[in-house]
């Protein structure tokens, strides 16, 4: 049962087959399993989960079942749960317990979801590879020794463990999409603004954005009709008509046109991703696209650019961790100051600490002008790359990651190449436009490759309906990892 997708599972619920609590219970039991090796939730909420089963079952019976009505979800740890602590995978808000619930959790309880538990991820959201967490490392469920990609590797590892039926993360970089595609997830970021960051807790205010990830396209389609649209308390968030992705799944894109950028093949891919990747193109030519290539002249200075902007955001998002209102608060301070510095000192891991570091330093006094104001307008011509390359094609299809999934500890010593690890996926998130990951084959170790498809601004609908296309006439998405 924990192996079948959100749609499957529907079907038998609607049809008395199985209940939510029996469902609730065979995905308890897969977590306390699997999860020892995986290690992708930092929390388990069972007791919550079997209380919202029970609901779930009343409505049911009642005849009010909705797609996800009894559906056993997971939610990345830094999304607000009422209640039920968020923690960031951070000391520093080890124990904090939010009194309210995210927009996106609230309208998936709403639907009837239920919560399992919150699951791993670079702390604050802060890295690719899920290392970076203060509690635990995730592992990834086709390799142990493998990293599941970060930062929502916990949501990722989960979802392809059948520990869940589907998870949310957040992506403010690459976070969703790349661990889908080092797990063999589907994962999507949704254009900025379509879905509500209240109760997100900020990383990069201008850049994130919640999206779910998926055993396959159908189960994408349908977590994203339940958490897009205009929210009241996210003043981001885009006050427009959200459209039902579920009607675009068809097997149809003869006669679009396929960019794909010169930028994104070259030196630094691993030939197994290339290759996978330029056979997931040859599919799509084969079922009627016209492939193209396109150029986005401004790709090379994405990670600079988004290296100063992401810090400059977290250097102010995260300077409200002081120690004063809620959080870790250093026992040794004894005066204002020193309770300051060693809170934060002693709160933040290396990553965030640099991180932090490097975002103040280019917003300082002397450098605003050279660091951030330049990377605010290398971003704006990184979007109109975009904007004139949809002139020319309906999707852009490029790889998800320059690599499959790397050994554990492999990068942790070096940040520039971890940084790297995102390469083909930030410049999604500078243009604030909506992309998706779907698996499109395997190493010859056995680990998956990703391929990434991106739409224009708020067409979600087109990349939904090129992926669904691409994975009805494969394979790829309905392999599982052979887990102990």
């Amino acid at each position: 049962m924990y192996r079948l997708t959100i749609h499957e599972l529907h079907e038998r619920l609607k049809g008395k087959e199985v209940s939510a609590q029996e469902v609730t219970g065979l995905l308890l039991e897969r977590i306390s399993t699997v999860d020892p090796q995986i290690k992708a939730y930092l929390l388990v909420t069972a007791e919550e989960a079997m209380a919202q089963a029970r609901a779930a079952d009343k409505r049911i019976t009642a005849g009010g079942i909705a797609l996800l009505t009894g559906i056993p979800l997971a939610i990345k740890d830094n999304m607000c749960t009422q209640g039920i602590k968020t923690t960031c995978a951070s000391r520093i808000l080890e124990n904090f317990i939010p009194p309210y619930d995210a927009t996106v959790v609230k309208r998936l309880k709403d639907a009837g979801g239920i919560i399992l538990g919150k699951t791993n991820m670079d702390e604050f959201a802060m890295g690719s590879s899920t290392e970076n967490s203060r509690f635990t490392i995730t592992h990834n469920p086709w390799q142990l020794d493998a990293i599941p990609g970060g930062s929502s590797g916990g949501s990722a590892a989960a979802v392809a463990a059948d520990a869940c039926i589907a998870a949310l993360g957040s992506d403010t970089g690459g976070s969703i999409r790349q661990p889908a595609a080092c797990c063999g997830a589907v994962g999507m970021k949704p254009t900025y603004g379509r879905v509500s960051r209240y109760g997100l807790v900020a990383f990069g205010s201008s850049l994130d954005q919640i999206g779910p990830l998926t055993k396959d396209v159908e189960d994408c389609a349908i977590m994203l009709n339940a958490i897009a649209g205009h929210d009241p308390f996210d003043s981001t968030t885009l006050n427009i008509p959200v459209p039902d992705y579920c009607k675009v799944l068809v097997k149809d894109i003869k006669g679009w046109v396929i960019g794909v950028p010169r930028e994104f093949f070259g030196e630094g891919m691993d030939p197994e991703v290339e290759g996978n990747v330029t056979a997931a193109i040859k599919v799509l030519e084969g079922m009627g696209a016209r492939v193209k290539e396109i150029t986005l002249p401004h790709t090379g200075y994405a990670v600079a650019t988004y290296y100063i902007i992401c810090t400059a955001e977290a250097s102010s998002n995260l300077a409200r961790y002081d120690g004063v209102k809620y959080g870790f608060r250093s026992p040794a301070a004894k005066e204002l100051m020193t309770m300051y510095r060693e809170t934060r000192s002693e709160g933040f891991g290396p990553e965030v600490k640099r991180r932090i570091m490097l975002g103040t330093y280019v917003l300082s006094a002397g450098y605003y002008d050279a660091y951030y104001r330049k990377a605010a307008q290398v971003r704006t011509l990184i979007k109109e790359d975009f904007e004139r390359a949809f002139q020319e094609c309906d999707v852009i299809i490029t790889p998800t990651a320059p690599t499959p999934a790397f050994r554990i500890g492999q990068k942790v010593q070096d940040p520039l190449q971890m940084y790297l690890s995102d390469i083909f996926t930030i410049s999604v998130n500078l243009a604030g436009v909506p992309a998706i990951s779907i698996p499109c084959g395997f190493s010859n170790h056995g680990l998956p490759i990703g391929l990434q498809i991106i739409g224009r601004h708020n067409d979600e609908e087109r990349i939904i309906q090129a992926a669904y296309t691409f994975e009805q006439n494969t394979d790829h998405h309905a392999k599982r990892p052979a887990l102990a």
